[in-house]
């Protein structure tokens, strides 16, 4: 006889609290729309109610802006009373925060609907619904994300980061010294942290590099075959990061463009697509340049990327980090082995070849993010669409910019795109949309300290 799935997940909260009587507390966590994580913390002693009843949270936490407060136009704010839906963990979620004093655990939560169908604005669910479309293909998905991030200084200059203070030389940095191994050791507690606590929690955090810019590094995630699951690591690394900073009395910061004149933070992800009853990668090849289901896969991806850059880039500040100094491509594009292009295709080993989607920002929702890449993969595998010859050499210097640069015109595009349409729920997108333009509105209307410096006293 087989064990209801409720049973089931009560067996994870037993087992865990049997081996952690320590733990006192757990964080209820789920994610919103900007990738920002809210929730509740509760006593140790309920979480077997959560496995057995969920919480509840308002619909309204899928309708907040930046700032956290909620847009009424989406309509789950007050035009439905603000109402209560139903959240239940996330199996193999459960486990401890390294970070903090007293003994506090962490569970993933998703939403649904009171009769127990998912809450469609829920961005995991949003995922979700892409990834089913694979599963009718027979394919499983096979992502690992590379997430950059600045260690940033507690105290601010007038309001703007700095880089902190070495806690070996006592120096702040100030050069561009990409993959510098002695910039590693300058932070190597703080860093080293954050590898033995992403271990603790199972995330497959396997490599830390130094970027190309004062106290900006990258962290790697190893490969999943699960989309899912690939961004609930994403997600659960950024909170780690920021906590372990703030034990070594640093900041970190994943906003796209924290400096003027410094490289940005990217969110790069690698997708491959395995066969269900075989387990072969569909984009192995000797000859990645000519295969069919690469090549489909890739022109999907090109003919969608101007409809998913207000998922991939979603704020304000995203559209700064662009620049052919800083490798952020601003063009659809594709090559091989090429880090100019916007999709990159690794070639090192044959049954190895992958996808590498180099335009989205760390400031990126994760689950939106890739909801947006594999709709585009999959448009191309079943249209058969073909992405033209691969870029050679840099494409900074062959092509014009094309891609949206703003936040208006992008979330334009997205409104206004059959394909996405298709795939990302239409009232999804009227919701997501409505929360970016309020943003848009206050940013527009607020009056900046460079309009007081130019005009105050000028015209």
């Amino acid at each position: 006889m087989s064990v209801p799935p409720r049973a089931v997940q009560l067996n994870e909260a037993n087992a865990f609290l049997k081996e952690h009587p320590e733990v006192q507390f757990v964080d209820l966590l789920i994610a919103d729309m900007n990738g920002v994580v809210r929730g509740k913390r509760i006593e140790r002693a309920s979480l077997h109610k959560v496995y057995e009843k969920g919480i509840n949270l308002p619909a309204s936490l899928f309708a907040l802006d930046i700032n956290g407060a909620t847009v009424e136009s989406t309509g789950l704010g007050l035009d439905i009373g603000d109402s209560d839906r139903i959240c239940y963990p996330i199996p193999d979620t459960l486990c401890k925060e390294p970070w903090q004093k007293r003994p506090t655990a962490q569970l993933l939560m998703t939403m649904h609907e009171l009769d127990g169908n998912p809450f469609f604005a829920d961005p995991r669910e949003v995922l979700r619904q892409v990834v089913q479309k694979f599963d009718e293909l027979g394919l499983t998905i096979c992502a690992a994300f590379e997430l950059e991030f600045y260690l940033i200084d507690q105290e601010n200059v007038n309001g703007r980061p700095q880089p902190p203070r070495s806690p070996i030389s006592g120096k702040r940095p100030h050069s561009t010294q990409v993959y510098l191994i002695d910039d590693l050791d300058e932070y190597v507690d703080c860093l080293q942290d954050m590898l033995e606590a992403a271990k603790e929690q199972d995330l497959p955090a396997d490599a830390i590099v130094k970027e190309s810019a004062p106290a900006q590094f990258e962290v790697n995630l190893h490969h999943t075959n699960d989309a899912l699951k690939a961004c609930d690591h994403a997600l659960l690394l950024k909170r780690l990061i920021k906590n372990i900073a703030y034990d070594h009395e640093m900041d970190s910061t994943f906003m796209a463009k924290p400096y003027p004149g410094q490289a940005g933070n990217g969110l790069h992800v690698h997708i491959s697509l395995l066969d269900k009853k075989t387990g072969q990668n569909i984009f192995a090849t000797e000859d990645p340049e000519q295969h069919a289901p690469l090549r489909h896969a890739i022109a999907g991806i090109l003919d969608t990327m101007p409809a998913s850059m207000a998922f991939l880039c979603p704020n304000v500040n995203s559209y700064r980090r662009f620049g052919a100094q800083f490798y952020v491509p601003n063009a659809p594009s594709w090559g091989l082995d090429n880090r100019t292009v916007a999709v990159r295709v690794p070639t090192g080993s044959s049954d190895a070849i992958r996808i590498e989607h180099r335009v989205a920002g760390a400031d990126a929702n994760p689950y939106l993010m890739m909801a947006a890449i594999l709709a585009g993969i999959h448009h191309g595998l079943t249209n058969e669409l073909d992405p033209g010859e691969p870029i050679e050499g840099n494409s900074y210097e062959q092509l014009e910019q094309s891609l949206p640069n703003n936040l208006r015109d992008a979330l334009r595009q997205l409104d206004d795109s059959e394909v996405l349409n298709k795939y990302i729920s239409p009232d999804y997108i009227d919701i997501f949309v409505a929360c970016k333009e309020a943003e848009l509105q206050e940013f527009e209307t607020t009056i900046s300290d460079l309009e007081y410096n130019w005009y105050l006293h000028t015209v």
